[in-house]
């Protein structure tokens, strides 16, 4: 699993890179089981003048391609992480259940040529 974190327009710092570590143990774990090679892209974007922060996340799998970023004013640089990892989880869920459910539908498809 190839996991890279960028810090834009700040200075890398080894708390904040903890923490984006952590956070994406829920994503890792999720993706444990798919295919080499898996891409987890974070990139960390804070803004000076104001509490505006972006946080973008990339995760790219033979099975997956998938973008959640988060952009907010008002919110702290770690809610704008956390809400961003919860959004790619519910996508990676979305996505795998979507995948059982065509599997199950080709399935089925069959079973109902068969009866006739």
């Amino acid at each position: 699993m190839n996991k890279k974190i960028t810090f834009r327009h700040m200075e890398h710092s080894k708390v904040m890179e903890e923490y984006a570590n952590k956070q994406l143990e829920k994503i890792e774990q999720f993706l444990e089981n798919e295919n080499s090679p898996v891409y987890i892209d974070l990139i960390l974007e804070p803004s000076k003048a104001r509490e505006h922060h972006r946080v973008e996340l990339r995760v790219k799998s033979p099975r997956y391609d998938l973008i959640a970023n988060h952009e907010h004013q008002g919110m702290d640089f770690y809610q704008v992480l956390d809400h961003v990892i919860d959004v790619m989880y519910r996508q990676l869920l979305n996505q795998k259940q979507k995948d059982i459910d065509d599997r199950k539908q080709c399935g089925r498809k069959e079973d109902f040529k068969k009866q006739r």
